[in-house]
């Protein structure tokens, strides 16, 4: 079993099947760490110098040498090269740090049955669902999510929905080392793009939907997609292919598989074929491949959710009654349709990750298809800063379409002004709406106002941030948790 602490590994085994453009120095330099932060360069360290999208790590070569860094991984090599530094050039930097990595930490990804989830939502339900399975079957399971990774019930706190490859690779490394055999994570299409995931061997792929996201990043809704596909085609001949058949971008996923295609629908013939008969307050009645079965998990989202589980389930070996069985009793990831309850006015409060059109859309769709005729439902919903801004007035129009009353409010604005976001949401109020929608740019005060604007019985949905426990603004993130606000309003209120 390697020594996660300080793994020791020749450069030219690290370097073995990697194309190698130009190199100075010797080859036979010792790797004890890996870094893509200057800062954190030593005798010892390999240093990837990566192009990000605001910068570029080949300008902190110098900084690295200074500290004594034994290799540098990079696309231009400085003109002024140290006696003392292995200096390697590569086409691309972020793909040869991953396989260095993977080689580095002794390729853990082929000693666990590692699953990707990908598409624009429900990756985080699908991952930390198919983990809560698997715990329950009596595995060893690691997670690796947005909202945190996990070693079986041991939290390790997540930053990305997919860390950096060295990070990746060292995290894996521990989930062998702790007797995981399986592996459930979150695959995002930035990644892909960014090569965090290559050189990782998959056990499986799955694909939830995809609508428009993260255009700010890739520019394009067909760069997107490429994105999302490029995780499946990287497949390996031993993993399955499993997709969601009611999306129109679902078989497209498949077309350049090598392994196994696999499917789920609620709509239509499929691998695993689901059939909706209940979507109420309490949870799902489903039935799945001809058995019926109670979940405690909400809305018709959630029923394709708990659709790409068991099939991933059943893929991987398991006996699919058992499945169902185990399946029936879990509940969701934090901030994923997550309810909060007032206590004296049995106000219902909803918190929910929604951040995109689509997914604001589903959770509304379902609180219509669960509500009773004489609940208010009022929406708090906001925009994050710095991120496709084509969105926000969509977004607005949504909410009024599935509310009572619409409170707009701050997201994350990061770097941008909250009033410009606010701005561009309200463009997309209709003229008929404009009296159901208050701007309250203070996220706590826009949170209060909705659960005082609230009756007994009514529904308030908190939308946007889920299980994230910041606020961000100018660069400086500061302590905001959407339930804690939510349970301290009821109470200021005597709701």
């Amino acid at each position: 079993m390697p020594d996660l602490t300080s793994p020791s590994h020749s450069l030219s085994a690290l370097l073995a099947g990697l194309q190698v453009l130009v190199q100075h120095g010797p080859t036979e330099a010792t790797v004890q760490g890996l870094t893509l932060d200057s800062r954190q360069a030593a005798p010892g360290t390999a240093f990837f110098a990566l192009r990000g999208a605001t910068v570029d790590g080949h300008q902190f070569i110098s900084k690295a040498e200074e500290l004594g860094v034994s290799v540098v991984v990079a696309e231009a090599l400085p003109t002024e090269l140290s006696p003392n530094t292995t200096y390697v050039q590569v086409a691309d930097s972020a793909e040869a740090m991953a396989r260095v990595a993977a080689a580095f930490y002794g390729h853990p990804s082929r000693k666990l049955q590692l699953v990707g989830v990908t598409g624009t939502n429900g990756k985080t339900t699908c991952a930390t669902v198919l983990h809560k399975l698997f715990r329950e079957l009596g595995y060893h399971v690691g997670l690796l999510s947005t909202v945190q990774n996990q070693i079986d019930e041991e939290v390790i706190p997540a930053t990305h929905t997919t860390p950096d490859a060295i990070r990746l690779n060292a995290l894996l490394a521990r989930m062998v080392q702790a007797g995981c055999s399986h592996v459930f994570m979150e695959v995002s299409s930035h990644a892909v793009v960014q090569h965090r995931v290559t050189g990782l061997h998959f056990a499986g792929g799955i694909f939830t939907n995809l609508t428009h996201d993260h255009l700010d990043y890739h520019g394009t809704f067909q760069e997107y997609l490429k994105a999302k596909k490029g995780f499946f085609d990287a497949l390996p001949k031993s993993a399955f292919a499993l997709t969601n058949a009611d999306d129109k971008r679902g078989p497209v996923m498949l077309q350049n598989v090598v392994g196994r295609r696999e499917s789920y629908s609620l709509r239509g013939p499929a691998s695993f074929r689901g059939k909706l008969i209940e979507n109420a307050v309490h949870g799902l009645h489903l039935e799945i491949d001809g058995r019926e079965a109670q979940f405690r998990l909400i809305g018709v989202f959630n029923a394709y959710n708990l659709l790409a589980v068991y099939g991933a389930a059943v893929l991987l070996g398991e006996e699919p009654t058992e499945v169902l069985t185990v399946l029936s009793g879990l509940t969701s990831a934090p901030g994923r349709f997550e309810p909060v309850v007032s206590p004296k006015t049995r106000v219902t409060g909803i918190i929910d990750y929604a951040h995109t059109p689509d997914a604001l859309e589903n959770v509304l769709q379902t609180i219509a298809d669960i509500r009773q005729p004489s609940q208010q439902v009022i929406t708090v919903v906001g925009c994050g800063g710095n991120r496709d801004g084509a969105k926000r007035p969509i977004m607005a129009n949504l909410a009024c379409q599935g509310s009572s009353r619409v409170v707009l409010t701050s997201d994350n604005p990061r770097f941008e002004d909250p009033q410009d976001i606010l701005t561009q949401m309200q463009a997309g109020v209709q003229p008929q709406d404009l009296g159901k929608v208050l701007t309250i740019a203070d996220r706590r005060e826009a949170i209060k106002t909705a659960c005082a604007l609230a009756g007994p019985g009514d529904i308030v949905l908190v939308a946007g941030k889920g299980h994230e426990s910041y606020q961000e603004i100018k660069g400086v993130k500061t302590d905001f948790d959407d339930k804690q606000v939510l349970t301290e309003m009821f109470a200021l209120l005597d709701k």
